[in-house]
């Protein structure tokens, strides 16, 4: 293919409603950014947009967990976004946000473009209604209990818990977030993007056209989609939070985009953010097809970027992208990663624990780059693990590619007075001819692995050949041949020529290093053209291969490391500190099961005084799936006393009761908190799950579950016995 005339790159715009973690650095944003600083050091027109997304219905919910607003949660993680990518050397030429008034306008035309084309169908269909605030519910606005591992607190797209993927119509017992009311179902009208209408021409753009350059999983993923039967998609929903659909008619009032749909968009309204600002021309970025655009995404981005937008663009006489390289999942020590059970390493921990220590600054970003670079799940899962991170960074950065530098640079100083040594073409030998071969070859090895989005191999190729150098100077023992002296003492001609050849061809290889490196670790390239007192020119992409980038009888600084050593304390106390996390999670997930279990899931029986209280959320027909006579023989339910009662410690929720079961006395922890004080606990009877399996709950395991019954008003009645009934006695 020939040489593009521009290039426009983009990371994933990621959403703007909490800390972004490595796992998304490792799919999108460092191997766009390495592809970017080599095709810049080529000399190459690219452009690197990305921005925050900032609506959908992740924002909202967020800003009610903090207790604040949807405007206030986007100014406070764009704003951390931003300083994190900054932080870790990404060099966007813009990031912007799809809070800006360019993109609403670059959205809402692009909707209307299409729908004006009757390139949109409208359908009517049913969705879930909260009627006590009069708002239809978006999936993340119904919870209720998952169908596969039964958590009660699994959203309306996906259970946090076991991750399965969920519509709302799976819910068990759905009900409103907003409201806590089960919902109903209304009819409303939205806007489709027909895709079952275009799929010859996916087809050919995907399955023809890219079966060879695009990677695997990228066109496999995509045919599964096509060979399924593609549906229409809605491009709008019922939200009060996004880009309002441009229409003036009823239909479309209470409406926005939907997030999928005007996301992608953001690309366009950066590049427009990016032209305004330079004072350049945004279009022939997005409209001539002599513009190479690449998607930097993860794979849970596939099908928006390889078939959603790009119809979207064709169907505006947009270019279409040309790869997109999706990595697969980065997990952590062997777990996936996930916000919810705090199983995650977030940038902005890295930075903290490393960066911006005493000991941190450039040099620790480039670490986390590198040990992500060559474990980069560009082809399957990969996994991070900190001994793994202490290893690569200890062995391969310091050991081989910062020592090559640091005992060039000490031997220089020590053999050559600090200066850059002669070239002796007269005694040159085979040894020094291969590495010579190697330095000029390397550049159009790497060349080709960065142009094929082969990162991973790419920073390979670098360190070989520093590792190549170490052994070139092992093999030619300067540090020995400066003893071989004359009768006067000094360092015999012939010795100090070896001297020189040696030290020249290492520095010449360390700056050709700098050049191959600077992609990949941008500060380390950086600091190596400082010790050698050469300017940032110096790493052009075509100065590589080059064996007179330093001059003889120049002047270099002092060696200083290139890299520090990652200590095992750091590992430990980032391991604990996973760990801990993971539990305070694991606690306050168990928590509000155990809470939604006590409000909605456990009326096995009617409570005293009450046998005629309307049914609890957890009751009626239809709502649970039919069992038989020995499914609900396997409970095993008791009557239990209880003797003692108190507050679990910072859980405002949660009672920890001592229950005489008879024959045993057990700790059962229990949502009830808000409905009985401890003391009013102590000597009730209440019905027991005697044979559930124990859970820890905020650091105590719970023997069981005391059943109750919620009435109207949201109160909590204990499910027991009529009347006093002897501890241990079993409920048939």
């Amino acid at each position: 293919m020939n040489t593009p005339k521009r290039y426009l790159i983009t990371s994933a715009l990621p959403y703007a409603n909490g800390h972004k973690h490595i796992g998304h650095l490792a799919g999108a944003y460092i191997p766009a950014d390495i592809y970017v600083r080599y095709l810049r050091a080529q000399g190459r027109d690219v452009v690197f947009v990305c921005g925050s997304d900032e609506h959908g219905t992740a924002i909202p919910i967020q800003a009610m967990k903090e207790g604040t607003t949807p405007q206030a949660i986007i100014d406070k993680y764009h704003t951390i976004m931003k300083e994190n990518f900054d932080d870790l050397s990404v060099s966007f030429d813009v990031y912007d946000r799809t809070s800006a008034p360019v993109h609403h306008e670059t959205a809402q035309e692009f909707f209307t473009y299409l729908n004006d084309r009757n390139l949109l169908v409208t359908k009517e269909s049913e969705q879930y209604y909260d009627e006590a605030t009069s708002t239809f519910l978006a999936d993340r606005y119904i919870k209720g209990e998952c169908p596969n591992c039964h958590f009660m607190g699994a959203f309306g797209d996906q259970c946090e818990k076991c991750g399965t993927a969920l519509s709302p119509d799976e819910l068990i017992n759905p009900v409103s977030t907003l409201s806590g009311a089960p919902p109903v179902k209304r009819a409303t009208k939205h806007w489709y993007l027909p895709l079952d209408q275009h799929e010859a021409w996916l087809r050919e753009y995907i399955l023809e056209n890219h079966k060879d350059d695009w990677r695997a999983n990228v066109v496999g993923q995509c045919k599964s989609w096509i060979d399924g039967g593609l549906q229409p998609r809605a491009v709008t929903r019922d939200l009060d939070w996004g880009v309002k659909v441009p229409l003036d008619t009823p239909d479309a009032a209470g409406k926005v985009l939907y997030v999928w749909f005007d996301a992608p968009i953001g690309y366009i309204s950066a590049t427009k953010t990016w032209a305004q600002r330079e004072g350049k021309d945004w279009r022939p970025y997005w409209l001539d097809n002599e513009t190479k655009l690449v998607h930097f995404i993860g794979k849970d981005n596939i099908v928006f970027h390889c078939i959603i937008f790009p119809l979207m663009l064709q169907l505006h006489d947009y270019i279409v992208p040309e790869n997109v390289p999706a990595n697969e999942f980065l997990n952590l020590e062997g777990d996936k990663m996930s916000t919810s059970r705090a199983w995650k390493l977030d940038m902005q921990d890295y930075i903290d624990d490393f960066i911006k220590k005493e000991n941190g600054g450039p040099a620790l970003a480039d670490c986390l780059r590198y040990y992500l670079t060559a474990i980069a799940p560009e082809t399957k899962d990969s996994d991070f693990t900190w001994k793994g991170f202490q290893d690569a960074v200890n062995g391969e950065l310091l050991n081989k590619f910062g020592n090559f530098m640091n005992r060039t640079m000490v031997l220089m100083h020590k053999l050559t007075g600090g200066k850059v040594p002669k070239w002796h073409a007269d005694i040159v030998t085979e040894r020094d001819n291969v590495l010579m071969a190697e330095i000029k070859t390397a550049k159009a090895k790497i060349e080709e692995l960065l142009e094929g989005y082969r990162f991973r191999d790419a920073l390979g190729e670098v360190i070989a050949l520093a590792t190549l150098g170490n052994g070139y100077l092992q093999l030619n023992e300067p540090w020995k041949k400066v003893k071989q002296v004359d009768a006067e003492g000094k360092v015999t001609e012939a010795a100090q020529k070896e001297i020189d050849n040696c030290l020249h061809l290492s520095l010449q290889l360390c700056a050709n290093l700098a050049i191959l490196i600077n992609p990949f670790l941008p500060n380390t390239a950086k600091k190596m053209c400082h010790l050698m007192k050469v300017v940032d020119a110096m790493l052009e992409w075509k100065n590589a291969g080059s064996l007179k980038l330093l001059s003889v009888g120049y002047s270099l600084r002092p060696p200083e490391l290139l890299f520090r050593k990652i200590e095992d304390e750091e590992v430990q106390y980032q391991v604990e500190k996973l760990k801990a996390g993971l539990e305070k999670a694991k606690a306050a997930m168990e928590a509000e099961n155990g809470n939604r279990q006590s409000a909605i899931g456990n009326t096995a029986a009617t409570p005293s005084g009450a046998a005629n209280a309307p049914l609890s959320l957890g009751e009626g027909p239809g709502v649970k799936s039919e069992i038989q006579y020995d499914d609900f023989a396997k409970i095993d339910l008791r009557i239990g006393t209880v003797t003692a009662c108190e507050k679990v410690p910072k859980a405002d929720k949660l009672l920890q009761l001592t229950v005489d079961m008879g024959n045993e006395v057990r700790t059962i922890v229990s949502g009830i908190a808000q409905h009985f004080t401890p003391e009013s606990m102590v000597g009730k009877q209440v019905m027991v799950v005697a044979n559930l399996a124990p859970r820890k709950m905020r650091g105590i395991e719970s023997q069981g579950m005391i059943l109750t019954a919620e009435q109207p008003d949201g109160k909590l009645i204990l499910v027991g016995p009529n009347e006093a009934t002897l501890a241990g006695s079993g409920v048939r």
